[in-house]
């Protein structure tokens, strides 16, 4: 059998994996934020390139739903199926979370992770990129009622304050779920969280990121809220930790952030495109500062992943 990619062959993907030792191991570091999600709640923050984020189960086993945007170009995100294809479809220490295209490069790399690796006796691992989240149209299509208590409807709130909707949110990781594949039909399966309080999963933002999660308004999952049996795990919810922190720039040596992958046109073949200027074009309309048709890239979106500020009334401009 042949693999897709290889994690134990060398390859254009190997980093320095010391580094990321150095950085999970160091005690030069400084925490400059920490949050605790409330259950069924959703929270989004910006992390500077070069910090650790760690998210925490601060009383008992909890899934969280996580998305990632580049903080300053919200169209690069975190792609769940190229993480999967090169990662595997369960990530732990060392594997890195990837963006979209046409970027495509790490995001973020885990640097902690004090949850099993191991295989559950049903072949279940943790921290899953199987599946997706749970989202009002599913509970409308499975059991024909509305319910907003979900994680899309969490991730979409979250990032609301920062200029992003529903059509932002993108396939998620489960971080601290556990997930699989049923051995004869290939369908997913679920088991109950392993995570006990004060289990935690790092990772480090590889560029500028805005970071959104749900608190699954599943809980634990040892109990689903759909299906002809679905009670409402309320009981079986808990809070989630957020906390950043920043890397003393010694610890950090060699490390740069991440290009995207260059390539020529996808437009024409051999062809990298017209040039705005010399074709005579016109920006398209829109938030980006400035768009080049040559590379179909947005060099900065003004204002996009920025919270909301209170808007000043006339009365107080010369305050």
């Amino acid at each position: 059998m042949r693999l897709y990619r290889d994690p134990d062959a060398p390859s254009r993907l190997d980093f320095d994996r010391g580094l990321y030792e150095r950085i999970a191991k160091t005690e030069r570091r400084r925490r400059v934020h920490a949050h605790t999600v409330a259950i069924r709640s959703g929270y989004a923050w910006q992390v500077k390139a070069g910090s650790v984020v760690r998210l925490l189960t601060v009383e008992g086993p909890q899934v969280c739903d996580l998305n990632l945007w580049n903080m300053n170009n919200p169209r690069e995100r975190f792609w769940a199926a190229r993480t999967r294809q090169l990662q595997g479809a369960h990530v732990t220490t060392f594997d890195r979370m990837w963006s979209c295209l046409p970027y495509l490069r790490p995001m973020a790399t885990i640097t902690n992770d004090t949850l099993p690796t191991t295989p559950t006796a049903n072949g279940g691992r943790c921290h899953d990129l199987l599946g997706s989240r749970c989202d009002p149209y599913l509970y409308k299509l499975l059991d024909d009622r509305d319910y907003d208590v979900t994680c899309h409807n969490n991730l979409t709130r979250a990032v609301a304050p920062y200029h992003l909707t529903e059509l932002d949110v993108h396939d998620v990781l489960n971080v601290f779920q556990v997930t699989g594949l049923d051995p004869v039909h290939e369908i997913y399966f679920m088991e109950p969280s392993p995570a006990k309080p004060g289990d935690f999963f790092e990772f480090f933002a590889e560029i500028d990121l805005l970071c959104a999660i749900s608190t699954c308004p599943s809980g634990d999952l040892s109990e689903w809220g759909w299906g002809p049996d679905g009670a409402d795990p309320v009981a079986n919810c808990h809070p989630i930790g957020v906390e950043v922190y920043e890397v003393d720039g010694d610890v950090l040596e060699g490390w740069k952030p991440p290009e995207p992958v260059r390539i020529d046109s996808v437009y024409e073949r051999g062809d990298a495109g017209p040039d705005i200027e010399s074709a005579g074009l016109e920006p398209p309309p829109g938030p980006p500062e400035s768009t080049s048709v040559k590379r179909r890239v947005p060099t900065m979106w003004r204002g996009y992943c920025q919270p909301t500020q209170p808007t000043r009334r006339p009365s107080d401009r010369h305050a």
